[in-house]
């Protein structure tokens, strides 16, 4: 054999190999495709009953309320955004699906971010700006009074005190509040802590591939450990932080997240409304469930869609996703624009 056969095959023949071993891992991984994976839940249609005359806009945040049984939700008043419209995009549903209230009219250009406090407080991220509004997250009472605003009133920035188009906010039981400030095109990348009463304490991140970069942070959970998860969408991965911002680990099984929730039983629900060939992602669009302990996917609830379109842009299935106390999950589709409903069969 010669000298330069047996220099090709020393660089070539590992190469081959490695790729083939990945090629394999990737057909062999039912977190991939999901089909292999259980899904324990059939989907419930039309749960929630809005007023006559209204209609879905994109809905891109549910959450349970702090009764466990009614749910929050956040769309884009009846739209793709509350520019110019008089709705009230903070909705609250009852246990039957019964809307109790509603408030934020007017307050809102692109609602992001939902979450509910042990309070029953309302946090709302506005990852939009318009007329001198948006670049906020608020932190509403149950009944709508208006507690917190951070960020200045429709100023774009990655300083202390701004937000760049924030994509979601959560509370640590410590009450510290976590901002992922960013949605991607010219905003930032970045997790923003602050304290429970607003003040500035840190913020990591910038825009990358690396541990601890980001492209489009879209979506926060914490586990009962502390550990912080961020969707790191764009990079089709789960980060995770302790609460002062060391990298402890990137999860890739998950599909690509938009939406991420951890339940009380530390079990991870991940929303992939956008795996495609484009997005560079081989995983199938639904919502992967598996526990934060050993990182191990377990079942998987498929998109509604059976035949989406490879090249569509937009999400097919829910892009947030939560449960309710007695395990009930719910998905919140922004381009369906729909709220849909998955019990347990």
């Amino acid at each position: 054999m010669s000298r330069q056969r047996r220099a090709y095959l020393t660089i070539a023949l590992p190469v081959a190999l490695a790729l083939a071993a990945a090629s394999w891992k990737a057909s062999a991984d039912p977190t991939v495709d999901g089909a292999a994976l259980p899904n324990p839940y059939r989907m419930v249609e039309n749960w929630a009953k809005l007023p006559a005359g209204r209609t879905w806009g994109q809905v891109i945040g549910v959450a349970a309320d702090r009764d466990g049984a009614s749910m929050w939700v956040l769309e884009r008043c009846g739209k793709d955004s509350c520019v110019g419209s008089d709705l009230a995009p903070i909705l609250k549903f009852d246990p039957s699906g019964r809307l109790v209230t509603s408030f934020g009219s007017g307050m809102l250009v692109y609602p992001h971010g939902l979450f509910v406090d042990p309070h029953g407080n309302v946090w709302v991220t506005d990852a939009g700006a318009k007329d001198g509004i948006g670049h906020q997250v608020f932190k509403f009472s149950p009944d709508g009074k208006l507690l917190m605003a951070l960020g200045k009133k429709g100023l774009a920035g990655e300083g202390p005190d701004t937000f760049n188009r924030p994509s979601d906010v959560l509370l640590a039981p410590n009450g510290d509040i976590f901002v992922a400030d960013g949605h991607g095109g010219d905003s930032n990348a970045r997790i923003v802590k602050f304290s429970n009463d607003g003040t500035f304490i840190k913020a990591w991140g910038k825009r990358g591939k690396e541990p601890g970069e980001f492209d489009v942070p879209h979506s926060l959970a914490m586990d009962s450990a502390g550990r912080l998860f961020v969707a790191d969408r764009a990079n089709n991965r789960i980060q995770i932080f302790d609460q002062e911002g060391k990298f402890l680990d990137a999860w890739r099984h998950f599909g690509r997240p938009s939406g991420i929730y951890i339940d009380k039983h530390d079990l991870l629900y991940s929303a992939d409304s956008e795996s495609n060939a484009a997005r560079k992602s081989d995983f199938r669009r639904g919502i992967r469930i598996g526990s934060v302990k050993d990182g191990v996917v377990t079942a998987f609830i498929p998109d509604p869609d059976p035949n989406p379109s490879p090249g569509l842009v937009g999400g097919t299935v829910a892009e947030r996703v939560t449960t309710d106390d007695a395990g009930i999950v719910y998905g919140a589709e922004t381009y369906p624009q729909d709220l849909k409903r998955y019990v347990k069969k």
